[in-house]
């Protein structure tokens, strides 16, 4: 077994230089997340938590530091290395669903495989399992138009699992949702977290969602000001 940290972040920092004066946005971040983990990211307004989270995507590079998801060091990588990293790696939930709107929902979740080079008969029954997980195995034919917002939703995070990654980032994903619709995406996250195995990194400013997290890092004008275990430990085991 790897007991090796999922991800581990050393002394990153990220600033832009506005051509005026330099904006500190990240100021010497560190932690580890340990495989299987629920970590809530909080922090208000531009305390820094968006461009964290896009630095631990492989979405843009820190100013000083270094990334490391499963041993491997990501700074540093050029583009092409970075986007198959994230293909094997990294799933993604977005607030906006980020669906093809040309792609039927069941085509949506292949897609990861399709990118691969893995559109297998194997792929297609796991993209059809996924579906069914979420409660969706009826609208797999359905194109995201044809969706509400919550079953467009359930739809990435099938997406988000397609390839089985070690690290799912999820940011703000029930934003855009009713608070029926919000828990329910929430609940099949904590399912899928706990049966896929995926470590779970989740960019939010809502607290009581934050509070269903194992772990909450707290930013705060770019630096981390806790980092905590909450009493959802307990009750995810």
């Amino acid at each position: 077994m790897n007991n090796e940290p999922v991800l581990s972040v050393r002394a990153v920092t990220k600033s832009i230089d506005t051509g005026v004066h330099r904006v500190e946005i990240l100021r010497g971040i560190d932690f580890d997340i340990e495989r299987g983990e629920f970590v809530a990211i909080m922090g208000a307004s531009g305390s820094g938590k968006s461009t964290l989270l896009g630095l631990l995507a492989g979405l843009d590079s820190p100013t000083s530091g270094s990334i490391f998801i499963d041993g491997e060091e990501i700074t540093g990588l050029d583009e092409d290395a970075l986007a198959a990293l994230r293909n094997r790696k990294i799933g993604f939930v977005f607030q906006s669903y980020q669906l093809i709107p040309t792609l039927t929902a069941e085509e949506n979740v292949l897609l990861p495989a399709e990118l691969a080079g893995e559109a297998t008969t194997e792929a297609l029954d796991r993209a059809r399992q996924l579906l069914d997980t979420v409660g969706l195995a009826e609208r797999r034919d359905h194109y995201p138009v044809q969706l509400s917002g919550g079953e467009q939703q359930r739809v990435a995070l099938a997406r988000a699992f397609m390839r089985k990654p070690p690290l799912l980032l999820a940011d703000e994903p029930t934003g855009n949702l009713d608070s029926a619709n919000g828990q329910h995406v929430l609940a099949l996250l904590r399912d899928l977290n706990r049966s896929e195995g995926a470590t779970l990194i989740l960019v939010t400013h809502d607290k009581e969602l934050a509070a269903h997290a194992t772990r909450i890092i707290t930013l705060k004008d770019g630096i981390i000001t806790s980092d905590e275990r909450t009493t959802a430990q307990a009750e995810s085991r």
